[in-house]
């Protein structure tokens, strides 16, 4: 707790009234592994649509929400300290812009961005005043040599404040040395690797956006705070959309996830003196002992001696249940048909939120991936997949997000 108030000091976030004036509100609710990432990178690039560099998680973190705090699961029902989470959100939003980032705003996102990522590292006095000197360094060169290129002012940051520890370079998004043999053993967490790196190209949100853009968000474990964004923005139209993905799919990218040494790592479990069991996983790597991964459905305790497969089903099956259980009024669209036809999945979601056409979509990236996308990855694990295909509650909920229970169908 004394890292998080020295992490507050540091971040320095204003007070603000905007979210009184926010009018509208757009969130992505799905299971982890079905794609929300991409999603959201794309519609991000739509002009009236704000959103985060990354996810809430971090600042559910710093103002002690969630997990081990007034949470044991990622159940949330009531905000503790709501005016300075909605602070932390909002000085995170930003829209696309054309013209050259603002070297001082960038500057600044980068600080708080990176305080966010090792905050046991750069909580400490004198490594947090190198970390000033060397964003300073960095962007003082980027004026005198006018460089504007988003991928290289990033390996700029990123070289010089980890010249001396460029492991940790791992742990950011795309960025992972195929012969890295370590894995993530931060003390504390805040956000989840793989972490963000900040747009460039973006400005800030700012007062009059308020009452004619949408905030988007996506974070997965949303779908188990349903009502959340009512209590943050109060006199907002809040819009949920559902996105799908098949259960085969969505399982094998999580076991992946499980497995990997340095992403999603996003709880210690340790903190609330529980230790896992985890065949697949806790006899496997060295940190599956006391690290859970992705979502901490409300029935997690449940499952801390199952098989991986039984976990990572458990996920999906939950957040999918959750969505429906809360009866929330969605626009349903599945992954699938994204990835097949994203002009008219996007075109349907700018109709939903009220928003004109998007001229063109960006190019999609690859996001928060634990290896190069190809179409069937499930297949690598076939038999175990379709042995949990003969389940009844498999079968009920592909049936209820309109998925055929024939293999050849699933991307």
């Amino acid at each position: 707790m004394d890292v998080i108030d020295t992490i507050n000091d540091l971040r320095q976030i204003a007070h603000t009234d905007r979210g009184q004036a926010v009018k509208k509100v757009a969130v992505i609710l799905t299971a982890p592994r079905s794609g929300s990432s991409l999603l959201k990178s794309v519609l991000s690039a739509h002009p009236d649509i704000a959103s985060m560099d990354g996810e809430v998680e971090p600042f559910l973190a710093l103002t002690r929400n969630g997990f081990a705090c007034n949470s044991d699961s990622d159940v949330i029902t009531h905000l503790n300290d709501k005016e300075a989470l909605l602070d932390n959100i909002l000085d995170d939003m930003s829209l696309p812009a054309v013209e050259v980032p603002d070297y001082d705003i960038l500057q600044d996102r980068w600080k708080k961005r990176l305080l966010l990522q090792y905050p046991a590292l750069f909580s400490q006095a004198g490594i947090y005043l190198q970390l000033v000197r060397d964003l300073e360094t960095v962007f003082d060169q980027a004026r005198e040599q006018q460089i504007q290129g988003e991928a290289m002012l990033q390996e700029l940051v990123l070289s010089r404040v980890f010249k001396n520890e460029t492991w940790r370079l791992d742990y950011y998004d795309g960025k992972k040395n195929p012969a890295a043999s370590h894995c993530f053993n931060e003390v504390i967490k805040l956000e989840e690797p793989p972490f963000v790196i900040p747009r460039h190209y973006r400005r800030p949100f700012g007062p009059a956006d308020a009452g004619d853009k949408t905030l988007l968000f996506k974070t997965p474990p949303d779908v188990y705070r349903i009502g959340m964004y009512e209590q943050l923005f109060p006199n907002a139209q809040i819009r949920y959309i559902h996105l799908t993905r098949g259960y085969a799919q969505s399982v094998n990218g999580l076991m992946d996830g499980w497995l990997s040494p340095i992403a999603f790592f996003s709880r210690n479990v340790e903190s609330v003196g529980v230790d896992l069991a985890i065949k697949g996983y806790t006899n496997l790597v060295g940190f599956g002992k006391h690290w859970w991964k992705f979502d901490l459905p409300p029935n997690w305790k449940e499952y801390i001696n199952a098989n991986l497969e039984e976990v990572c089903l458990n996920q999906w099956l939950s957040a999918h249940q959750s969505i429906f259980d809360s009866q929330v009024s969605c626009l349903s669209v599945s992954f699938e048909e994204f990835l097949s036809k994203p002009a008219s999945v996007i075109k349907k979601i700018t109709s939903y939120l009220d928003l004109q056409d998007m001229s063109g979509l960006p190019a999609f990236p690859v996001t928060m991936a634990t290896e190069a996308p190809k179409i069937r990855r499930w297949r690598k694990r076939e038999d175990s997949l379709l042995r949990l295909a003969e389940r009844r509650e498999v079968k009920i909920m592909m049936d209820a997000l309109a998925y055929q229970m024939n293999p050849e169908t699933w991307l």
